[in-house]
């Protein structure tokens, strides 16, 4: 969904969905804009987007609802601000915009976040959500408290590029020590958990990874 034009490197609207069941790739109905680097989110079969980034750069306070099944797109009401590079996080049955920076602001990131109430369709703003100055692409967690956290702040380990995703109890955890080191994989139980090692990567794998994301299958 989304991403950038391999030749132009313009936002693109692309959809694709892939299914499990007969192990093949459809063409989605396209988003209604351009963007990238936005927030996402899914519950119930739908995906929830929001904020990024249009052709021109700037960043966008729009927001949008995809159904999977039916390939369906409604527009949601907008966020109180553009937000560039936020993060998307489903808790419960909120969709949590997390930080992001206007377009005149770039890289200076936001410590608030919006959140969409599933039940209620409408959007609240939360002061001091993020308490951290980096981008929270792929590296927001949830503390049982319900207060968001960086997973680069959590242990020297993980450090740069650090992303994670849930897995019952446990968190998988991937990162570098420092700029250029090479990717570690752990799971973690908690937020201030110790990390566990859990696979030793061969050689030809253990390069620095500027930027991934997981999904649980």
């Amino acid at each position: 969904m989304g991403g950038w034009n391999p030749v132009s490197y313009e936002p693109v609207k692309d959809v694709f969905v892939y299914e499990f069941t007969t192990q093949q790739w459809r063409k989605g109905k396209d988003m209604p804009e351009n963007r990238s680097f936005f927030a996402a989110g899914e519950s119930g079969g739908r995906v929830f987007i929001a904020g990024g980034h249009d052709v021109s750069k700037n960043a966008l306070s729009s927001a949008w609802v995809y159904d999977v099944r039916e390939d369906k797109w409604a527009e949601l009401t907008r966020m109180s601000q553009g937000r560039d590079e936020c993060e998307g996080v489903v808790i419960g049955s909120e969709f949590w915009v997390v930080s992001g920076y206007g377009t005149e602001s770039q890289g200076d990131f936001e410590r608030s976040a919006e959140v969409y109430e599933l039940g209620t369709s409408q959007w609240r703003r939360v002061e001091e959500a993020w308490n951290v100055t980096q981008c929270p692409k792929s590296c927001v967690g949830a503390g049982k408290d319900g207060n968001l956290f960086c997973w680069a702040e959590s242990d020297s380990e993980v450090r740069v590029g650090a992303c994670g995703i849930e897995m019952g109890g446990m968190t998988f955890l991937s990162g570098s020590a420092f700029q250029g080191g090479s990717q570690g994989f752990f799971l973690v139980k908690g937020q201030n958990g110790k990390l566990e090692r859990i696979i030793k990567v061969p050689e030809e794998f253990s390069g620095f990874v500027q930027s991934g994301c997981f999904v649980e299958i």
